[in-house]
């Protein structure tokens, strides 16, 4: 399974409606979704899920925009190697307009 959560740190509060992609080694989109209130998309409405590569992008322009702040960075994507499926993979991502960065979450 994966989750994600987005944490402006600009405004210290968690980032809602950015839309985020989930795509395979391949570069087929496999999912995409809202972030909701708190920031989090729990499900991409994966039916099966197994060992690879994978990348997450993160619509942060459109994000920034909304608040009328400029960015230096018009998406974030992340690319991430999942060795054993049976695990839950959370990767949260802080953003704020000019940086951002990542870690593998619990």
């Amino acid at each position: 399974m994966i989750s994600t959560h987005i944490l402006d740190t600009h405004l210290g509060k968690p980032a809602s409606h950015v839309l985020i992609k989930l795509f395979d080694e391949e570069g087929a989109l496999l999912g995409k979704a809202f972030t909701n209130a708190d920031g989090r998309v729990t499900d991409f409405g994966l039916t099966e899920f197994e060992e690879g590569e994978y990348s997450l992008e993160f619509a942060t322009s459109d994000y920034f925009e909304g608040l009328g702040l400029e960015t230096f960075f018009p998406k974030a994507v992340i690319h991430f190697q999942v060795k054993d499926a049976s695990q839950h993979f959370h990767i949260p991502l802080l953003i704020s307009p000019f940086a951002y960065s990542t870690y593998r979450g619990s």
